[in-house]
């Protein structure tokens, strides 16, 4: 085979050393992009060969026990529930996907990968790490914008679209992380600049910098274009490596929050009296509690983790380094441990929105999610309350 002879959707690239990029512009759901990533690799014998994954995203696709290896207790700990569970959401759409087209998500990179190792070809993971790319994604959008993803996130979750024809097509086109936030391009537009256009650069440093006089590139067709375009320069990424600094409107309410409700059951009780101070503890008790335990019991969770949650949840709300949804799910872990069989349903038990409920594991990162989700709408209300019981 021949450099004329290369599939259509290959990009050659030739550098101002004289080495040759091509890049192989895949669709993650698609049987022809497997094809076209092999024939690349049979027709230019590369020296390297990179592709589109961070370390995370290839432990991920090569070891498909990696779920079964979880620590769920070192997950509520280290405060990644919510990271992992948008992760698994993100997983379950191309499950489904994927099962449509009866192809594997990821498997024409896994392709590339698999030809590295046989071929004693060198392999360059090339993609910025995914935590990163959400952290910044999220980190520099305002509250306003943030409030309005998240419902709008949470209201797909429940929604009962099914994957159509034109879908399909849609999604084919583009990168896998791109197809996820596809949806939200006109209502977000700061995403695609993150998402889309940051790993363009990102990714066309990390091939220019690959090894070998012939470099195969396998990436998602919708970074063809931007990765050719950056790829001639010289870019630092220094600064996309970085993770947003922490906004100082959450550091004020973090620590603002607790110590306006201390300053009101003081001010109260100075004003007026012991009766009135008793009662703004009850509603504080009340109003936090009884929400977090709401939170946890919509997560289906265990009766420990919800009396955990109310209990919890008035204490928690007062210590900005602590949530009431860790309490409750490290109880939840505890009451109902996930068993290995557990760790191994869940790429199963997430093709639907059911299974997220039913399956231990996902059920306890759940209950982190919910119970603090409920124990800062109690803070809010309890809040509301006092202030205006001791204003008047």
């Amino acid at each position: 085979m021949t450099d004329s002879q290369l599939p259509d959707r290959v990009i050659q690239v030739t550098l101002a050393d004289n080495r040759q990029v091509y890049l192989v512009g895949t669709a993650h759901v698609s049987k022809e992009s497997v094809d076209d990533v092999r024939n690349t690799v049979d027709c230019v014998n590369p020296d390297t060969i990179c592709v589109e994954l961070c370390e995370p995203r290839y432990q991920t696709l090569t070891q498909r026990d990696a779920w079964q290896k979880m620590d769920i207790f070192k997950v509520v700990r280290e405060r990644k529930s919510l990271m992992l569970l948008v992760q698994l959401i993100m997983s379950a759409f191309y499950r489904q996907l994927g099962k449509h087209l009866d192809v594997q998500p990821g498997a024409e990179m896994l392709e590339g990968v698999n030809l590295a190792k046989k071929r004693n070809i060198q392999l360059v993971l090339a993609d910025r790490e995914i935590e990163i790319t959400l952290k910044r994604v999220w980190g520099y959008m305002g509250l306003w914008t943030k409030a309005k993803l998240v419902n709008h996130l949470f209201l797909s979750l429940f929604s009962d679209e099914t994957i159509d024809e034109s879908m399909v097509e849609t999604l084919k086109q583009k990168d896998q992380l791109e197809s996820i936030m596809a949806e939200f391009s006109d209502q977000f537009p700061e995403i695609k600049h993150r998402l889309i256009d940051e790993r363009d650069v990102y990714l066309a440093q990390k091939i220019r910098e690959a090894g070998g006089q012939t470099i195969v590139a396998v990436v998602g067709a919708g970074h063809c274009k931007g990765i050719s375009e950056h790829i001639h320069q010289d870019n630092d990424l220094t600064e996309l490596k970085k993770t947003p600094p922490p906004s100082w409107v959450p550091t004020l309410l973090k620590w603002g929050i607790p110590a306006l409700i201390i300053g009101l059951f003081a001010y109260g009780f100075y004003t007026k009296g012991l009766d009135h101070f008793i009662k703004n503890i009850g509603i504080w008790l009340l109003g936090n509690g009884l929400f977090s335990a709401i939170g946890a019991i919509a997560a289906f969770a265990h009766p420990l983790a919800v009396i955990s949650a109310f209990f919890a949840a008035p204490f928690t709300s007062l210590n900005p380094m602590i949530g009431a949804g860790w309490v409750a799910g490290l109880v939840q872990a505890w009451a109902k441990r996930p068993t290995v069989d557990d760790f191994e349903d869940m790429s199963t038990a997430i093709e639907s929105v059911k299974g997220f409920w039913h399956n231990p594991v996902t059920r306890t990162l759940l209950v982190v999610a919910l119970a603090n989700l409920g124990s800062v709408i109690g803070t809010y209300v309890s809040l509301f309350f006092i202030g205006m019981r001791t204003a008047n």
